[in-house]
């Protein structure tokens, strides 16, 4: 998405952009970034264990001349920092990385691997000043925080669809809870569900909306099952209108044990929601508890549920938040950073 961002805001100025992924099946970016006139190569792997890909993007370096790589994941950015190694240096593209997450969340053989190759790094760059701190102090002394951003006009042009999604949803007059989330462990849904279990408990017009999809699915839903939420907790699986199904949505909730700084939680504010979040990673840079909303601790879902009970309950505390949200968001363009981002790329490539 942010690569997605990144060349819709490009001022061209002599970049060519060209994206390479892994996974055959994460295509649902790329005909957004090929209509861009973007270049999009599927590297064809299983998974970042398998080193077929790592061959494989070696020949696209060489073949394309690429100047810059900009790898946004740390697994598959250690194998990169490898492969650009082993370029003739006369050919040598330099070497951009991006930290998106705290370095306590990733597992050991990743921390590892960083550690190990990130002095191939040529420009280090991390989403928030939490993450940055996060990281061994050696790599915080060469790394840079670059705030990524959103279109925050388009975003907030979805405003206009509220009433539309909640006729074609059902929701009438309840009051709806939404989160945008993979289903993955870091994104703590399992306090979500607990969560949302004691909200629908206290308020009868409660109702929460999930979009989002990912390795944990299969579970995520036996416990919806075993709590017995019914559809006062919906799934929605991906959605391509994500922003519209927020639009017609009341509150935003992120109940993560980790993040670095999550684009949802900007569009939600763009949007104009009142937040509820975890305070973890960089959501204490964008959410400033009791004025955009609630932030409470990671894995307490009793937190989680009473702070979003105190807000669908209190009519002037959540139109405070949202107004609250909406006048923030003019601050969360993403102009700024492209314009950061892409000056590192000159500089890179004319040394």
């Amino acid at each position: 998405m942010l690569v997605a961002a990144q060349m819709r805001e490009s001022r061209g100025d002599g970049f060519a952009y060209e994206v390479a992924y892994l996974l055959p099946h994460k295509d649902a970016l790329v005909a957004d970034i090929e209509g861009q006139g973007a270049t999009v190569t599927c590297l064809g792997g299983r998974g970042s264990a398998g080193l077929r890909w790592a061959l494989r993007l070696r020949q696209l370096l060489l073949e394309r001349q690429i100047d810059v790589v900009h790898a946004h994941s740390p697994v598959l950015a250690a194998f990169a920092r490898v492969i650009v190694w082993t370029i003739p240096r006369s050919r040598r593209p330099r070497m951009v990385t991006t930290e998106h997450n705290l370095w306590q969340s990733h597992v050991p053989l990743t921390r590892l691997a960083t550690s190990l190759t990130a002095t191939g790094d040529d420009a280090r760059l991390a989403v928030s000043s939490a993450v940055r701190a996060s990281m061994p102090s050696r790599l915080q002394a060469s790394t840079e925080v670059v705030r990524h951003g959103i279109d925050v006009h388009a975003v907030a042009a979805t405003r206009a669809e509220r009433d539309a999604v909640r006729r074609e949803l059902g929701l009438d007059d309840r009051l709806v809870v939404v989160t945008v989330a993979n289903m993955r462990a870091t994104k703590g849904w399992p306090d979500l569900l607990a969560a949302a279990r004691k909200v629908v408990d206290e308020v009868d017009d409660a109702v929460f909306l999930a979009v989002g999809q990912g390795p944990m699915e299969e579970e995520i839903h036996q416990l919806h099952d075993q709590l017995g939420l019914g559809d006062r907790f919906r799934f929605l699986g991906f959605r391509s209108d994500a922003l519209r199904i927020m639009a017609g949505c009341d509150l935003f909730c992120l109940a993560s044990h980790h993040e670095g700084l999550p684009i949802a939680v900007m569009e939600a504010m763009a949007i104009g929601l009142p937040i509820v979040a975890t305070d973890v990673g960089g959501l204490a840079e964008l959410v400033v508890d009791r004025v955009h909303g609630r932030l409470v601790p990671p894995r307490r879902p009793d937190r989680l549920a009473a702070a979003i009970v105190e807000l669908l309950t209190d009519d002037d505390q959540r139109a405070s938040a949202a107004a609250a949200s909406t006048s923030t968001s003019e601050t969360l363009s993403a102009e700024k950073s492209i314009r950061r981002v892409e000056a590192i790329y000159e500089a890179l490539a004319r040394s």
